[in-house]
């Protein structure tokens, strides 16, 4: 068995050995600070210690393997989460954490002009609590401690499931780091798309994480008898919808890199024999690059009012939410391309539509980005899958670039 293959096996081991901690019911399900979460960690340390890393675990209940450098040097930063979404799947997280650390154990003998710490955050998900990320945000200093006051389904804050947890969360603004120590921070995540599995690419290069908006929308028309009015003088608010849902579509599919979703809609009176007289709707609108996505709320919002006016409806279209894009680190970008094709692939080059960490770490330092092709893209689902080979190739990708990292001097 060549030593890819051996990566792929080893990683497919792992995976399953920490996909197994979930409270029942199909897929994984791993809440932050949960039981789960707290039966996990031994495994997670044992992974790191096989590696050579010393482990030890931050305010945030963030769980640091850390592998030494020369005195004074600065320190390369790996990693992803342990959590999940309910009834999630096996990879997504977990699988950021396994693959650098195979691939660590695998250069354990070589040395490098630079520390590395492998990174298991606590929450990213955000599937407890109504907020997400504090790990990396700790780091960065951009955590907000009025969260640790919100409230998971069952009333408990989060501020009491990290002190139940062995945590002091007043320590958390003293985790802030020096940016000026830390050369990078680099993940690695299922892509959680089809675009690398369509091409026949195992690996590839992320160039941005989309920048996210969401409109809330409402029509206002006239509810009326569905056999009495006639067509020409009906204020039909789902009529209106439908031509907004075709432009939303239409200037998604007209713009590169955009990405416009219509996901929720709430029809009223919403019955059979009645013209619906309100529509409520969202627009969400993600893009790599915050000028596009910006030109495109702007654009909906005016044909919202131009449907509007011409059918003789009332519309609101409202700005809820609004996230920067995150473009990662071009020189990071270039050192995984060329990693990416010493072990065989093509460094195909490609936006994340979806948050991870290293959205919240590129307030701290430069961040980078490598994408394993899923099986049918699917994630979020205990169906999600990431083949070994593919794992073994990633593994095979981050030993060469640790290794080039340190030749260089980096």
């Amino acid at each position: 068995m060549n030593e890819t293959a051996e990566f792929g096996r080893a990683a497919v081991d792992w995976i399953d050995r920490l996909a197994a901690v979930s409270e029942p019911g199909p897929g994984v399900t791993r809440m932050p600070f949960s039981d789960e979460h707290r039966r996990v960690l031994p495994l997670v340390q044992e992974m790191m210690e096989d590696a050579g890393l010393s482990v030890s675990m931050d305010a945030a209940g963030t769980l640091i393997g850390r592998r030494k450098g020369p005195a004074g040097a600065p320190v390369l930063l790996l990693g992803s989460h342990q959590d999940s979404v309910r009834q999630g799947g096996a990879y997504d997280g977990a699988m950021g954490v396994v693959l650098p650390a195979l691939a660590l154990k695998a250069i354990r003998g070589e040395e490098l002009p630079f520390a590395i710490e492998l990174l298991c955050f606590a929450d990213e998900e955000g599937a407890r609590f109504p907020t997400a990320l504090m790990g990396p945000r700790a780091l960065a200093g951009t955590f907000d401690m009025a969260s640790l006051e919100l409230k998971d389904p069952d009333g408990i804050s989060l501020r009491r499931a990290m002190t139940d947890f062995g945590l002091e969360p007043e320590e958390l603004p003293g985790l802030k780091r020096d940016p000026a120590g830390i050369i990078g921070w680099i993940e690695c995540h299922i892509e959680q798309g089809p675009v690398l599995e369509a091409e026949g690419e195992a690996l590839g290069v992320v160039t941005a994480i989309c920048g996210i908006e969401r409109h809330a929308v409402r029509l206002t028309g006239q509810a009326a008898h569905a056999g009495t009015v006639p067509m020409a003088l009906r204020r039909d608010t789902l009529a209106g919808a439908a031509e907004l849902v075709a432009a939303v579509e239409a200037r998604a599919r007209g713009t590169d890199g955009l990405l416009a979703t219509v996901g929720a809609l709430r029809v009223q009176p919403g019955v059979v024999n009645a013209v619906p007289g309100a529509v409520d709707m969202t627009v969400e609108i993600r893009a790599p690059e915050d000028a596009v996505r910006e030109a495109a709320g702007t654009a909906l919002t005016d044909a919202a009012r131009r449907i509007a006016d011409a059918r003789g409806l009332e519309v609101e279209m409202t700005r809820t939410y609004a996230q920067a894009a995150t473009p990662c680190d071009a020189g990071l970008q270039d050192a995984l391309e060329a990693a990416i094709r010493a072990s065989g692939g093509e460094g195909r080059r490609l936006a994340s539509g979806a948050t991870h960490d290293s959205s919240a770490m590129a307030d701290l330092c430069p961040v980078a980005m490598m994408f394993l092709a899923c099986r049918d893209g699917v994630s979020h689902n205990p169906a999600e899958y990431c083949p070994p080979e593919v794992m073994g190739q990633a593994v095979a990708a981050y030993t060469t670039l640790l290794s080039r990292m340190g030749a260089e001097g980096r």
